[in-house]
């Protein structure tokens, strides 16, 4: 598509769409970077009670997370807050953050990744958990090709996350066993 062309139009009805398990939380594909012309994706996070996504960051994309449902903490380097539905937050690249339910109930959020590409992380894991083949090893691979970096920061095992799911900062394994639900 060249620059100046406007994307198709794309329609994804509710509950419409493929979904799927990264670990801890779930995925569901709304729009991809081929619908938009490359300048964004839409992901859909379903968060069961207790699920932490683990302190990583992002070189090539940044996050715009909206709360739909529950609540949902965020922590993005110094700031941290518990946002409930209709919140709104923004996770630059480059800075570490840690996403996780901090409620009693189901949450769930929309992401919008800008620019789009990052989606494709989400599907390959999805594909890789929902397969049994999941490889520990893999992951951070997997992680790598697609600009992301996991983190030790000092700060979470501080995080106001209300259930023990935090993995001591030398044990990287044990939080990537976690999020796939090994």
């Amino acid at each position: 598509m060249a620059a100046s062309e406007p994307p198709r139009l794309t329609i994804v009805q509710p509950g419409a769409g493929p979904t799927g398990v990264l670990g801890s939380i779930g995925v569901g594909f709304q729009l991809w970077g081929e619908d938009t012309g490359g300048a964004l994706s839409i992901v859909e996070h379903p968060f069961p009670v207790g699920a932490l996504v683990g302190a990583h960051l992002h070189t090539r994309e940044d996050e715009y997370s909206i709360v739909t449902e529950g609540e949902i903490g965020f922590r993005s380097g110094e700031r941290e807050v518990v946002l409930g539905s209709g919140g709104y937050i923004t996770k630059p690249r480059g800075e570490m953050h840690a996403i996780w339910n901090a409620g009693t109930v189901p949450a769930r959020m929309i992401e919008i990744i800008s620019p789009a590409g990052f989606e494709h992380f989400f599907r390959e894991l999805a594909e890789m958990v929902g397969s049994g083949a999941a490889d520990l090893d893999q992951v951070p691979v997997l992680a790598d090709r697609y600009g992301m970096r996991f983190g030790d920061p000092d700060w979470l095992p501080g995080c106001d996350h209300p259930l023990p799911a935090h993995p001591p900062p030398t044990d990287r394994s044990r939080w990537i066993t976690e999020s796939l639900g090994k």
